[in-house]
């Protein structure tokens, strides 16, 4: 999607999940909008091509390797954010993964992966870049939650937990950074036309349901009164619009990006 607004220039986000995706399409709005971008992540191949892609189009982007599970991992790339560019504006936290099993057969690993990645990872980060917005008085944290954590599905536990998790968080952070100027504010999407939604997702759900993976796409599709899934851009516009000034009285909220489905 073409974009005219130039929102963001001077300042500096950081994109987890940065790669591809959500993370991928906010990063690419971000810059866009004339923000200097980090894209972290950890299919390195993937997101060094991103970030050179960014960079073909005229824009300003580094690709880093993060793991989110690991606090020395996000450190050092804040670190190497902050070496760079001297601040950090914005955050969007987006890194996820996505598994779901009936309750009895969620193993423990699996369980703890998921919450490593989907929630403690999101925590580290807020948490990484919380001290830098609270010196510069200024920043927007954004959180990649999910419709799974405003309502439950079967066969969801750990993944709507996590993401209940996440909108928790956010409030929590809202909190201790408002006095600093600082929103935070996440973003719950509906199905979404991502690689996890097609190859993660969609055959793991629709296989337990006897669908392929295309006829499950298409039935999701029909779930919202819009009629479709989202195309990742859709939450890239929703981020850069919570990290503007249009949003600065906006904090601790969790928006509902879903086509309407909430109300089907």
């Amino acid at each position: 999607m073409k974009v005219e607004m130039k929102r963001f220039i001077g300042q500096v986000a950081v994109v987890t999940g940065g790669a591809k995706g959500i993370g991928g399409a906010c990063a690419e709005r971000f810059a866009q909008e004339g923000a200097r971008v980090a894209c972290l992540d950890v299919i390195d191949e993937v997101n060094e091509q991103h970030a050179a892609d960014l960079r073909q189009q005229g824009y300003e982007a580094i690709a880093l390797h993060c793991d989110v599970a690991d606090p020395e991992s996000v450190k050092a790339a804040v670190d190497a954010v902050l070496k760079r560019w001297g601040r950090i504006d914005i955050l969007v936290a987006a890194a996820g993964i996505y598994t779901g099993s009936p309750l009895m057969e969620v193993s423990f690993k699996q369980w703890q992966r998921l919450m490593d990645i989907d929630l403690t990872g999101v925590f580290l980060c807020n948490q990484a870049v919380a001290p830098v917005m609270m010196k510069q008085k200024s920043g927007s944290i954004i959180n990649i939650s999910s419709m799974a954590g405003k309502t439950s599905w079967s066969c969801s536990a750990e993944y709507s937990s996590a993401k209940s998790g996440v909108i928790g968080l956010t409030r929590a952070v809202a909190m201790d950074l408002a006095a600093y100027h600082v929103t935070v504010n996440a973003i719950c999407p509906g199905n979404t036309l991502t690689d996890m939604v097609v190859k993660d997702v969609a055959p793991q759900v629709g296989g337990r349901d006897g669908l392929s993976p295309e006829e499950w796409i298409k039935r999701r599709a029909n779930d919202s009164p819009l009629k479709r899934i989202a195309e990742p851009w859709e939450m890239g516009g929703v981020a850069a619009f919570l990290a503007s000034q249009d949003a600065r009285y906006i904090t601790g909220q969790a928006i509902e990006v879903d086509g309407g489905l909430i109300m089907s």
